[in-house]
């Protein structure tokens, strides 16, 4: 799943949730948002490989750790910690790369 930034109701609770949601929590994952202002989680490619395109990107979050999926999306005060990262962020980042939100 992907959020769509450049909408005006694009970012909201309910899509970061189902966001994080639709994530296994059986691999590493990272949360990325491209230039264009797409954000989704990306499993598989992650830390600082293929970055070109990128806007910005959260840390990389471990395999089991319970960042994505149901559980984590059910835990208001992480989705919102989430929510908030990408509106603080978008469209100027302080960073390209953001491990503090």
């Amino acid at each position: 799943m992907q959020i769509d930034l450049n909408t005006p109701d694009g970012l909201t609770l309910e899509a970061v949730r189902q966001m994080l949601a639709a994530a296994s929590d059986d691999e590493h994952t990272q949360l990325r948002v491209t230039k264009g202002g797409i954000a989704y989680i990306s499993s598989g490619v992650v830390g600082g490989s293929e970055i070109d395109g990128l806007l910005f990107r959260l840390e990389t979050w471990a395999k089991g750790s319970g960042y994505v999926g149901r559980v984590a999306a059910s835990d208001e005060v992480w989705v919102m910690q989430i929510y908030n990262a990408l509106k603080d962020n978008w469209p100027k980042p302080a960073f390209d790369y953001i491990d503090v939100y």
